[in-house]
């Protein structure tokens, strides 16, 4: 029996040539010619065409001065992306609650202050023996005004007795209670109902201007300088008021008083509320922020109570 000795497989031909897909499949009829150019033709013994790239033409390189290549940017004409800064954004966070930490404070000492000066001034006016011996003794009222102007310079003017705690408290307190003695001391002059009237309408007007300074664009603060210079004005028109002792004149003071001081209040709330307004207090000055608005609310008080006084 004979024995056919066959010729060994191609390996580069033969079985592996590639075989025409069957119908349906997806698969492209020449896989080895999708990254091949068209004058390149695969042939018996070849390399796999997808392995074959056309080369790329010779170009020289440019140079910039000083003999260094020129490298080619990218992208120059895109703008670059907008980042925020999150440290930023913190801060701003932080700002905020503090300030209303800031403002929370103020509105509480403020109303310490007020509760403790309203009850002195209900003591001089509904106490008979207090209010008599008030009206007999006029000096008690004129003492008490070198002390009140003692403690605005100390606590307007000295940073460590109005920062330093526990005696920014103690010369508030101090304050508020000689600022309530003269304050019934005064109304001992008046009627118990005019007095209660002056508060309410004090109470009402503070209320008010307050809800303003809270939600008004205006920005108030940039007028302090003018305010000061006003308020000086006033100053010198009650000393003209106290030498004519006219009707109308003292009318026209007491009207012209709780304007400015109206102001006034506009003014020192938006100083505390800081923020989008020019000038504004700082966060550890709350017990000056404290002191403007008694001040201003103060004054409200007095030029109203002169007016229904006035009326009566």
């Amino acid at each position: 029996m004979e024995k056919t000795i066959e010729p060994p497989p191609d390996y580069y031909f033969g079985v592996h040539q590639y075989q025409t897909p069957p119908p349906g499949s997806h698969a492209s009829a020449h896989p080895d010619m999708i990254s091949a150019p068209d004058s390149l033709q695969q042939g018996p013994g070849a390399l796999p065409a997808y392995s074959i790239s056309p080369a790329r033409a010779w170009s020289e390189p440019s140079f910039q001065e000083g003999g260094f290549p020129q490298v080619e940017k990218a992208g120059q004409d895109d703008p670059a992306p907008e980042y925020s800064n999150p440290m930023e954004e913190n801060s701003r966070f932080s700002e905020k609650v503090l300030r209303r930490a800031f403002i929370r404070k103020v509105y509480i000492i403020l109303a310490i202050q007020l509760v403790i000066t309203v009850s002195i001034i209900c003591m001089f006016i509904y106490w008979p023996t207090l209010k008599d011996w008030v009206r007999y003794n006029s000096w008690f009222t004129y003492a008490l005004f070198p002390i009140i102007f003692v403690l605005v310079i100390v606590l307007s003017c000295c940073n460590d007795a109005r920062r330093k705690f526990p005696v920014n408290y103690i010369l508030l307190g101090l304050f508020t209670i000689v600022e309530g003695l003269m304050l019934g001391a005064v109304s001992a002059f008046f009627e118990a109902d005019a007095v209660m009237w002056a508060v309410g309408a004090t109470a009402f007007v503070t209320l008010g201007l307050s809800i303003f300074a809270l939600q008004s664009k205006w920005d108030f603060t940039m007028a302090s300088g003018i305010m000061v210079v006003i308020l000086l004005v006033l100053l010198a028109f009650g000393l003209l008021c106290a030498i004519i002792r006219s009707f109308w004149l003292q009318i026209v003071y007491a009207s012209l008083g709780v304007l400015i001081f109206a102001v006034y209040l506009v003014v020192d709330t938006q100083l505390m509320l800081g923020g989008k307004h020019r000038y504004s207090i700082d966060l550890e000055e709350y017990v000056f922020g404290a002191l403007n608005l008694y001040l201003d609310i103060i004054n409200l008080f007095v030029f109203i109570l002169q007016l229904i006084g006035l009326a009566r």
